[in-house]
């Protein structure tokens, strides 16, 4: 099932993706995607709906609407860094003997084709396509990765913008460089566990302009997704509704020569993942 959320930024109503890419109008059963209802148990009453024919279609006017993030308001974005290997490579630094954990501001995240802002001050903005993971159950000192992959309420495509130079100088931690506003889009879709039965076998794929930058596959993680989410378990009570970047592939501008194709104001950027969809953004000089 694959479950997005439509309308101006603010005033999205959840829907259901039909067989034919139409949208199926899910505000009758669901107010909206969020911790409330996913702690709830709307996604399983999602699929009832669905398999009953219950969901009447939702008419677009013009055929066009926004789609906005699939999970509103995340509680929390938690970020994994130097997660794979040929990443950790190009950056020149070693692979982590455990998780490398940062926090992004919740407030990042925003929809899959909304407009990205390059922060006043920046000159080394950069893209990182990842694979999200949408916490659907409370995870707290999780015992096996049976137990975290239990927890998934479903996967999407996320983008974590960084700067690089509010990042890595400019002192202290990374968390600075990652939480500009509007720098985590996320979607298209938040697609269920039953269409994706093996999240270590998934591509990613990232261009900017039309020319690609990111090629890689999740099975190059070194810490695969039921891993992480146990592992984070032992740290931090996850909740219904928190959002998990699992780190990006080789490709990314830091990990380039000289010059490094940072972004620009005009650019735009396409991310997507295999079964996961594709999101596409121009950036703009705030």
């Amino acid at each position: 099932m694959r479950v997005l959320r439509v309308g101006e930024a603010g005033a999205e109503r959840p829907v259901v993706l039909d067989g034919s890419g139409g949208f199926l109008d899910a505000s009758g059963v669901a107010g909206d995607i969020d911790h409330r209802s996913l702690a709830d148990g709307v996604l399983d009453r999602l699929a009832e709906a669905v398999s009953e024919g219950a969901l009447p279609a939702l008419e677009v006017p013009g055929g066009r609407v926004r789609i906005g993030a699939p999970v509103a308001r995340p509680g929390k974005v938690v970020c994994i860094g130097l997660n794979y290997r040929d990443h950790a490579e190009e950056t020149g630094a070693a692979l982590p003997a455990e998780p490398v954990v940062f926090m992004k501001d919740p407030w990042t995240v925003g929809g899959p084709y909304d407009e990205v802002l390059i922060p006043r001050g920046s000159r080394k903005t950069d893209y990182e396509v990842e694979l999200a993971v949408v916490i659907g159950r409370t995870a707290r000192y999780l015992d096996s990765e049976e137990e975290a992959l239990a927890c998934v309420a479903g996967y999407a495509v996320s983008h974590d913008v960084s700067e690089r130079a509010f990042q890595l100088e400019r002192g202290g931690q990374w968390d600075k460089g990652k939480s500009c506003e509007t720098f985590n889009p996320l979607g298209p879709w938040l697609v269920t566990p039953d269409e994706v039965p093996d999240p270590q076998g998934l591509a990613l794929r990232l261009s900017v302009n039309g020319t690609g930058r990111q090629h890689g596959s999740t099975a190059d993680m070194v810490f695969p997704v039921a891993g992480l989410i146990r592992y984070l378990s032992r740290f931090m009570v996850l909740h219904p509704g928190d959002v998990i970047n699992t780190g990006t592939p080789a490709g990314v501008a830091l990990g380039r020569p000289e010059p490094r194709p940072y972004l620009r104001g005009g650019d735009v950027v396409e991310c997507g993942i295999d079964g996961l969809g594709t999101m596409r953004h121009t950036f703009r000089q705030a």
